[in-house]
């Protein structure tokens, strides 16, 4: 008797987090075409779930995967990368069991309810990196960040950066002021209602100032738009059912609602003081990531939102851990004008109309002026709700014409990482990370800023599969 053989559904993109990610050490990279350029030099640092699985048991969402990081090494003899998975006490303990014990994001603690109380959520290190002078923090939204070796990426262990008491969360979204080279970063604790931390550090990390607010129940907030003088929190209609998570009957990615008559609250503080400056309130929306945000001639807060209907974006990304999706989950790019001294939007509006994600300013333009976002997007004409994003663009704020390099079919682009050459400050580069679903394989490539549209200027190939990552940073050498 034959069998029939059911034909996968998955897309190519499913096949990156089909299996756990192979770390592998430091190693030469194949150039596959083109040159690397002369003033590429410095260290791409990627970092994302890298393990979705253990045991023969999946994770419940894509954010609780164990965090692995990727850092790719420009010198002067060519590139060489090494990837590594942060080695978190959670990770450790998992892997000598070879089970998965811990709750998280969007799962409970396996095993009897009384797990649940017992554990802690495990910290997964999966979301964001900060370059400091001497370590890597790989960060999480929910606790300490982990400092890793900037050269091996060997982990060091949780790091308070001198003020982080009682594993005081420090987010995904450090933003680094040109100017003065001060670190701003956020944290949300815990409770019936949530708390917002607020920290300043040097450039070398070390926490000089914070401050804390009471929020109104608790909300999700993964960025904030720094607009200079300005720092400025977008409270979304989302709040935890916090009883079914304290009771251990339900996780955190299951049990936020959405609550569109409260609308999205706007908070906004002093950078120098970390005081509160005015409170607002404008439509409801949903964000996880802001571009740029400055500050205009009349006084408004100009920032940059990609912006969804609702919280859908929640659902899509859990089925990305499963390898398909089919739920809509669209943003596209919305600007909001906003008076800081009162706290109201005096106008808001959508600026480009393609389903984009993961924005990217040039660090010299942060909090100062706008001239161009650089995004992921889809490739024209494929099916959003089950595809991932297979473009990265350039929007051009003062033309509103936007770029696009198309990866091809079956080739997914990590966010776009800005590069200015350190030879020439008027020449800049976008590295990706690609995964070629075609060949089974992960690519480094690299594009000249200004010609997205062209051929990459230089493309490595990587010795392994690097599965679909969240965020990433450029030290220069």
């Amino acid at each position: 008797m034959h069998t029939i053989e059911k034909k996968s559904t998955k897309k190519a993109w499913a096949q990156a987090l089909a299996q756990p990610a192979k770390e592998f050490p430091r190693t030469q990279l194949q150039i596959l075409s083109g040159k690397i350029p002369e003033g590429l030099r410095g260290t791409l640092y990627r970092n994302g779930p890298g393990r979705l699985q253990r045991g023969g048991i999946s994770v419940g969402h894509w954010f609780d995967g164990d965090g692995a990081i990727l850092a790719v090494h420009f010198t002067d003899a060519g590139a060489t990368a090494v990837y590594r998975y942060v080695q978190t006490a959670g990770y450790q303990e998992e892997g000598a069991a070879d089970q998965l014990l811990y709750g998280n994001y969007g799962m409970t603690a396996p095993g009897p309810i009384w797990n649940q109380w017992l554990k802690p959520l495990k910290n997964v290190a999966n979301t964001s990196v900060l370059a400091l002078p001497d370590k890597l923090l790989a960060l999480w939204e929910g606790d300490n960040p982990h400092a890793l070796d900037l050269q091996t990426l060997h982990t060091l262990g949780k790091d308070d950066l001198g003020a982080l008491n009682n594993g005081l969360p420090y987010s995904a979204h450090p933003k680094i002021d040109p100017k003065t080279g001060k670190i701003f970063n956020f944290g949300i604790s815990p409770g019936l209602n949530g708390v917002l931390n607020i920290y300043k550090s040097d450039s070398t990390g070390k926490i000089l100032q914070k401050t804390s607010f009471q929020l109104d129940g608790f909300p999700l907030i993964h960025d904030y738009v720094f607009a200079g003088q300005y720092l400025v929190f977008f409270v979304p209609p989302l709040r935890l059912n916090v009883l079914p998570v304290l009771t251990g009957f339900s996780c955190y990615g299951d049990s936020f609602e959405w609550k569109p008559q409260l609308g999205t609250q706007v908070l906004v503080f002093d950078s120098e003081t970390l005081s509160l400056v005015s409170r607002g309130e404008t439509e409801p929306w949903y964000q996880w990531h802001f571009g740029n945000g400055y500050i205009d001639d009349t006084g408004l807060i100009i920032a940059d939102i990609v912006r969804y209907q609702d919280f859908q974006t929640n659902e899509y990304l859990r089925q990305v851990a499963t390898g398909e999706t089919h739920t809509p989950a669209v943003s596209t790019l919305w600007e909001v004008h906003l008076d800081p001294k009162t706290g109201k939007v005096q106008g808001i509006g959508e600026i480009m109309d393609r389903h984009c994600e993961f924005p990217i300013v040039p660090l010299q333009d942060r909090g100062q002026s706008k001239s161009e976002t650089y995004v992921t997007l889809h490739r024209q004409g494929v099916d959003n709700r089950k595809e991932i994003f297979g473009a990265i663009a350039r929007f051009d704020h003062k033309t509103e014409t936007l770029t696009i390099a198309d990866c091809g079919e079956n080739r997914y682009p990590s966010e776009p990482i800005y590069v200015t050459d350190s030879e020439n400050p008027q020449q800049a580069w976008i590295i990706t990370v690609v995964y070629d679903g075609n060949s089974d394989s992960s690519e480094v490539w690299i594009f000249d800023a200004d010609r997205l549209d062209e051929e990459p200027v230089c493309k490595l190939g990587l010795p392994g599969v690097i599965p679909h990552s969240f965020h990433g940073t450029w030290k220069p050498a």
